[in-house]
């Protein structure tokens, strides 16, 4: 954990979580539900629902605690049950119903050099301005920025092609740059 517990900690945390010792599941979720809510905000954008979102996701993990076998960090193997929630979410919304191939819209582009005005954002004002994107194209940004998935990945992950996976990022980093222009 990066929250200066040691791995001996971490281990004897996760063994009362797994003996579903109430105590434990409580310092567990005090421990990361700060480190996780910000990254439910950034696939589902409004507060309520990602709070519902983060909720889920520690359901899940005190209900699968036990299947954490110690290979990779403890924090990595919570992070993606956090985002499969996220992703739960957005497939039973359907927010990418009406999403674009590639193939048949073009796609405008936007100016690059703003890389100075995003080095002069803090990253708050950056997260917020994500937040704020398109489903679709928020959904797809993350899962490629953030998350480091290929648009084969996200195209099996959300039920879409290859194509609609390219345009939505495409048309979210138009939109994000469009929006920090304005700023």
């Amino acid at each position: 954990m990066n929250d200066g517990l040691d791995q001996s900690v971490e281990r004897e945390l996760i063994l009362k979580c797994v003996r579903q010792e109430r105590k434990a599941q409580r310092e567990l979720y005090d421990t990361f539900s700060a480190r996780f809510y910000p990254l439910c905000i950034r696939y589902v954008r409004d507060r309520d629902v990602a709070k519902d979102v983060l909720q889920d996701g520690f359901i899940t993990i005190f209900d699968k605690i036990g299947t954490y076998k110690g290979d990779g960090s403890f924090e990595g193997w919570m992070r993606r049950i956090f985002i499969n929630t996220a992703l739960m979410y957005v497939r039973k919304n359907d927010v990418l119903k009406y999403s674009e191939d590639i193939d048949t819209t073009p796609i405008k582009e936007a100016e690059i050099g703003s890389s100075d005005i995003v080095a002069s954002l803090d990253s708050k004002t950056i997260m917020r301005v994500i937040t704020q994107m398109p489903d679709g194209f928020r959904a797809v940004f993350n899962l490629y920025v953030f998350e480091g998935y290929s648009h084969q990945e996200i195209a099996k992950e959300l039920n879409i092609t290859e194509g609609s996976s390219r345009s939505q990022l495409s048309r979210g980093r138009v939109w994000l740059q469009e929006k920090i222009k304005k700023l």
